[in-house]
């Protein structure tokens, strides 16, 4: 399993929300290059970048910065959400360097877009699966729809997507540990790689996700817990290495 430092921007700086709530803000850096950096040198394989404002206004608000991590880390691959509802700008970031766009509210809006956006950039499509008490939440978590998750997720067991990000709501950046049970769910639904998000605590999560034995779930993303240390990421990393081993 990848263990995926997330950057969450608003105003320009790298943020945490609690469940998504955009007044309940923490910054961490006024420098998200900078922290970018930092995780790569942790050892990150992975980055997920969200783009708040762009979630909520419905169109890229932090296209610039984004380009700017993309090439300042070359080497390291970028997946990037929020604000992404046309082909015109998973066209723009994958030329900048990012490899997979994220999209969600559009899903939602519109499968046919996902199917067609796979077929156009295949192998770069992933969809953010962002949920609340089971159901499909959208517009940068502030709308909730009457869409079931796990029926939510079958929609694209057969689109192209590269992988479902599947993200809790309730426990986002609240340090309450992953919902494995939910996450199992939702991979086996799929048939497609799943990531989890959401609740990360400490290495407990990692080695309860990876004790699911689930082949579906091919990473975690951290946030909270990695910005206020109660994961180190390196350490995170070594252990889903380990524990990937042992279950060969």
């Amino acid at each position: 399993m990848l263990m995926i430092p997330a950057i969450d921007l608003k105003e320009g700086r790298c943020v945490r929300l609690r469940q998504g709530r955009m007044n309940e803000d923490t910054v961490f850096s006024n420098d998200p290059v900078a922290v970018a950096r930092r995780w790569y040198e942790a050892g990150a394989r992975r980055l997920h970048l969200v783009d708040l404002d762009g979630a909520f206004a419905g169109s890229p608000c932090h296209a610039e910065v984004i380009s700017e991590i993309a090439a300042a880390l070359p080497e390291l691959p970028l997946e990037v959400g929020g604000g992404i509802r046309d082909m015109a700008t998973i066209e723009t970031y994958l030329d900048a360097g990012v490899s997979w766009a994220i999209i969600g509210t559009q899903a939602v809006r519109d499968p046919d877009f996902v199917r067609q956006a796979c077929q156009r950039f295949p192998g770069h499509i992933i969809v953010g699966l962002d949920a609340r008490d089971g159901r499909v939440a959208v517009e940068g978590w502030a709308e909730a729809s009457k869409l079931d998750a796990v029926d939510f997720a079958r929609r694209f067991a057969n689109a192209g997507v590269s992988a479902i990000i599947y993200t809790d709501i309730g426990r986002d950046g609240m340090l309450q540990g992953v919902n494995v049970d939910a996450t199992v769910r939702i991979a086996r639904a799929a048939g497609v790689p799943v990531i989890a998000s959401g609740g990360m605590k400490s290495l407990d999560d990692v080695r309860a996700l990876a004790e699911t034995r689930e082949p579906g779930i091919a990473g975690a993303i951290l946030g909270r817990s990695i910005y206020e240390g109660t994961i180190d990421l390196a350490e995170a990393q070594q252990l889903a290495d380990a524990l990937a081993l042992q279950a060969v």
